[in-house]
């Protein structure tokens, strides 16, 4: 899932916990757009989290040359 559906995620949780107030008996709407939130927001940090480790660049290692080597010796 890429950082889109974790925001959906979000929105999707929000509105269910904030804007509507439908009653059904056996599943409280509330606590699953609060789940879904909270679910939303962890995915985000983790999905930076490993964006940021691919951003990372680590410069190639460079070799020694000796005078020798260079010399032909």
């Amino acid at each position: 899932m890429g950082l889109g559906g974790f925001i959906i995620l979000i929105a999707v949780g929000a509105i269910l916990t904030f804007a509507t107030d439908w009653q059904m008996d056996s599943v409280n709407v509330d606590l699953v757009g609060w789940i879904m939130m909270i679910v939303g927001i962890i995915g985000v940090f983790v999905y930076a989290s490993i964006a940021r480790r691919r951003r990372m660049v680590v410069p190639p290692s460079t070799t020694v040359v000796s005078e020798d080597e260079r010399r032909g010796i």
